[in-house]
């Protein structure tokens, strides 16, 4: 599928799943202490690089954009769905939320003090990974964390429905950590810290860590 093809499915996708989607998720913070440490850490390593603003890019409707704003950070939202930023900029009016995509960031070169993408490069192809992390790596700035939350595994399924049974057209890809580590020092990065959430799930949670060294 071409570049054009799979970013109008999903985006059309979550268009159509925006509002059932935010009504699911809104409490899923709740029950994740793991995932809320995680963030913790992030916010602290944002504040520890010196602070500005932090882009939490595949937003969706803003909770994690949200949570990180009430842990300290500057964090604003992107997302591909101009539906999911109408219910975020609806729920967090005070916040900034913008429609875009992670395949051509409209970001200054070394804008950012942090960047977040989380369960967003799950709808990735393979060959399109390398580009981002290139753009991710161009709007950061030298000693800015980068974190990233995705599904391990070896392999892709087609979503066809979800969140509140909706149809969808989405890929949703599983990768293994070590491949996105190489993928990621590829592009500049260097990898600060690998962990698994749930390894005795049937499709466990990678987190990965990494940085531009100043």
């Amino acid at each position: 599928m071409d570049a054009e093809g799979w970013l109008e499915d999903t985006r059309n996708s979550y268009d159509t799943v925006a509002v059932s989607y935010a009504d699911q998720m809104r409490d899923a913070l709740a029950g994740e202490p793991y995932v809320r440490g995680i963030l913790a850490l992030f916010a602290d390593l944002v504040s520890s690089a010196g602070g500005g603003p932090v882009a939490d890019v595949g937003c969706g409707p803003g909770l994690v954009t949200g949570h990180l704003n009430e842990l300290g950070v500057d964090a604003f939202g992107i997302d591909l769905s101009p539906a999911m930023i109408e219910v975020a900029r609806r729920e967090r009016p005070g916040l900034r939320f913008e429609v875009g995509s992670m395949t051509d960031l409209t970001l200054g070169d070394a804008s950012l003090a942090g960047l977040l993408a989380w369960f967003t490069l799950i709808h990735i192809p393979d060959h399109e990974v390398p580009s981002i992390f290139a753009q991710f790596r161009r709007v950061l700035r030298p000693g800015s964390p980068l974190l990233l939350g995705f599904y391990v595994g070896d392999g892709s399924r087609l979503k066809t429905q979800g969140y509140g049974g909706h149809p969808m057209k989405v890929h949703v890809h599983r990768r293994p950590p070590e491949r996105v580590a190489d993928w990621l020092r590829d592009a500049g990065f260097t990898i600060e810290a690998q962990m698994l959430l749930d390894p005795d799930d049937r499709f466990p949670v990678a987190v990965v860590f990494a940085s531009l060294r100043p």
